[in-house]
């Protein structure tokens, strides 16, 4: 699979809410689940990534 972008998946978690709040079946409930896991943990991690890089640009600037 190639890379999303955060947009995307966020984009793509709002979709899967809208789908489980409108109606879904059991059957596809769990993998909605499962996708929706894997996009929080994504976008948690570059989030992460982000503030990483700006904390680290402005303790470069600050020195």
């Amino acid at each position: 699979m190639s890379e999303i972008t955060y947009d995307q998946a966020f984009a793509e978690l709002q979709q899967i809410l809208r789908e489980i709040e409108e109606d879904t079946s059991i059957d596809q409930l769990a993998e909605r689940i499962k996708r929706s896991n894997f996009l929080v943990n994504y976008c948690k991690e570059k989030l992460r990534n982000v503030e990483a890089e700006v904390k680290s640009m402005l303790d470069s600037s600050a020195s």
